[in-house]
């Protein structure tokens, strides 16, 4: 039989699937991927002749599933490297996650439309187990790409369709986060899409390697004084899978700490036991020695937040307001305030020092009484702020990164001067550089804030820049016209 002879090869490839569900034995075998692929499935009681793929994630939630997945930072390139050619070939892309569903899917209309009717749409399960073999399905399961033409998929009602798939992993632990796949009509596939595929793959797995290589960079820029704060005390700084960027001394470590499942402690051997402190991306580990008290860690997270609390050491603490005045701005100025300074910074210049003495005093009761030092007023712990977050990547440069993490104006509520002074300067700063950066993902991030989502000019910025076939488009548009 020749490969280059589609019509020959469908009516093959049919008759070889039937003698097989049949028990009847043929001359001709399915694949061994193909044919494993078909006992797994068999095995999940997937009904060879009638399927439907489950559709879990509704219309509303897929843009929030969407923001959250890796996979989300290489569309762009994904869309440039595949979905043209898709258009051209009669065909679509299409980008799972490890679980198998479908995340994204674009190119040409009448494919998509066509797709719709046989449930490949967005939101929709296609692990072998739910829909039996697909290549979306049994490139995730044997962890390899592969092209599934035909009748090689075992539910009858795909054999008009032929699909090439790739796995994706993550570069940092290798796990698989995902696959890149091309569907289309059996009749049109070209036998280099699987080639085309697991090329976009591999250049997705680079783009998400650099990026990780970005992202330690920025965690030792930012972190490496917590580390040297450590002084002589055994430490390294963790990227957040538990890779080693950074130790002291050198080499005391594995290249790679298991962390653990629940609870702050690593167990390190010989060492004894380490305490993980987090970061805002990443951990610093610490050699906890016996009597010795951990540094406490502070985590504020007070953007777009009506009522504030903190998480010390992994336990929340609600706050008044006029606390989290006080803890936003020691962060924002770690050198510390004096009495004097901190009243004005919390009232103006009628603020009185015994009032913000009296305040402190309170705010130390309700944590823990190392954290806050006086003499100035000044946090000792290792801080993690939601605000100090946007603050370094727009000073850095990273508006995505920005947009991504500003979930809304910090203490929103709050009226201290200082506080005021910053949640303008950084809501400026932020639309600013999200405008004139023009990029469509930090647009869109921005827009989805309580400020963005009425500020007009972003939305007509970004629903010119969004390509008419986005599915945010529609929601854009009706957004829209709702604000005005």
């Amino acid at each position: 039989m020749s490969v280059t002879d589609p019509p020959q090869r469908t009516r093959e490839l049919a008759r070889v699937r039937d003698a097989v569900l049949a028990g009847d034995l043929s001359d001709r075998a399915p694949r061994e991927v193909v044919s494993a692929s078909w006992r797994r499935s068999l095995a999940a009681r997937v009904d060879p002749d009638h399927g439907d793929p489950p559709l879990i994630y509704e219309h509303a939630e897929i843009t929030r599933v969407r923001d959250g997945h890796a996979l989300a930072g290489v569309l762009p390139m994904l869309r440039e490297t595949l979905v043209s050619i898709a258009d051209e070939a009669m065909h679509m892309m299409i980008v799972t996650d490890a679980q198998g569903h479908i995340l994204w899917r674009e190119g040409q209309r009448d494919v998509l439309r066509t797709a719709g009717r046989v449930g490949l749409v967005e939101g929709t399960r296609w692990t072998e187990d739910s829909i039996g073999t697909n290549a979306m399905g049994t490139a995730l399961a044997a962890d390899r790409p592969v092209r599934i033409h035909s009748a090689e998929h075992l539910v009858r009602t795909y054999h008009q369709w032929t699909c090439a798939a790739s796995p994706v992993h993550d570069p940092d632990t290798g796990a698989v986060i995902g696959a890149i796949d091309i569907t289309g009509p059996a009749r049109t596939f070209h036998p280099t899409t699987l080639a085309l595929v697991v090329a976009a793959a591999r250049l997705a797995e680079g783009h998400l390697a650099a990026q990780a290589a970005m992202r330690d960079e920025r965690l030792l820029a930012r972190n490496l004084p917590h580390l040297i704060g450590l002084r002589d005390e055994p430490g390294a700084l963790l990227a957040p899978s538990g890779r080693v960027l950074a130790a002291q001394p050198l080499g005391w470590l594995p290249a790679h700490v298991e962390l653990p499942t629940a609870g702050d402690r690593v167990a390190l051997g010989e060492h004894g036991d380490g305490l993980l402190e987090p970061l805002a991306e990443g951990w610093l580990l610490r050699l906890q020695r016996r009597g010795a008290r951990p540094r406490p860690t502070l985590s504020l997270p007070f953007l777009g937040t009506e009522r504030p609390i903190a998480i010390l050491n992994g336990r929340p603490v609600r706050l008044s307001l006029r606390h989290a005045e006080i803890l936003a701005l020691l962060a924002l100025h770690p050198e510390g305030f004096t009495a004097d300074g901190l009243a004005t910074a919390l009232h103006g210049d009628a603020g009185k020092s015994v009032t913000v003495r009296a305040e402190v005093h309170r705010l130390r009761s309700v944590l823990d009484a190392g954290v806050l030092r006086t003499q100035p007023y000044r946090l000792q712990a290792c801080v993690n702020a939601d605000f100090l977050t946007v603050r370094e990547a727009l000073a850095g440069g990273r508006v995505l990164e920005a947009a991504r993490a500003h979930r809304g104006p910090l203490l929103p509520r709050s009226e201290a001067p200082g506080v005021r002074e910053e949640r303008e300067l950084m809501g400026g700063a932020l639309r600013q550089a999200v405008l004139g950066g023009g990029d469509v993902e930090a647009m869109w991030a921005l827009a989805e804030t309580p400020d963005g989502g009425d500020d007009v000019q972003l939305l007509e910025r970004l629903l010119h820049a969004l390509p008419d076939r986005d599915p945010r488009h529609a929601v854009l548009a009706a957004r829209l016209d709702a604000a005005l």
